[in-house]
């Protein structure tokens, strides 16, 4: 096992963690888009993790190496619809289909990605500050 092995596990977390929390970011900007350029209101989205397999399955082998960004997904639940007649993307009836983003989950997802965010920063310190005392024992 590599000395940094601690610490490319945990940046990949940081780099996947970012990504979501982007992915956050842009499903609150367009909580009420309601024309997109596919038609439609704009659909949810959310980030697919993946662990990263070392396939280490013999004793005193460290499994994984990480996550990685499978895919970033579109939510395909249906739109809410809202009556507001005057609004120009109405239909016939006055039903204005908005996007299928609720704001409350999201930011709970954010809280969330920020959460598992720290927690890699953490690991990060901790593995940095285990690296110097080691140092510090050859003086």
């Amino acid at each position: 096992m590599s000395a940094f092995h601690s610490f490319r596990v945990s940046a990949s977390g940081l780099t996947a963690e970012r990504l979501r929390m982007d992915t956050i970011s842009n499903n609150l900007a367009n909580a009420n888009t309601t024309r997109t350029e596919d038609g439609g209101p704009y659909r949810r989205q959310f980030v697919l993790f993946s662990a990263i397999d070392n396939g280490a399955s013999a004793a005193g082998q460290q499994p994984g190496h990480g996550v990685r960004v499978v895919a970033i997904g579109e939510d395909e639940s249906a739109p809410r619809l809202i009556f507001d007649p005057q609004h120009p993307d109405a239909n016939a009836e006055g039903y204005v289909a908005m996007p299928n983003v609720h704001v409350v989950k999201e930011m709970v997802d954010l809280i969330s990605a920020t959460r598992s965010y720290e927690a890699n920063i953490t690991a990060i310190n901790a593995a940095k500050s285990m690296a110097q005392k080691a140092l510090e024992i050859g003086r």
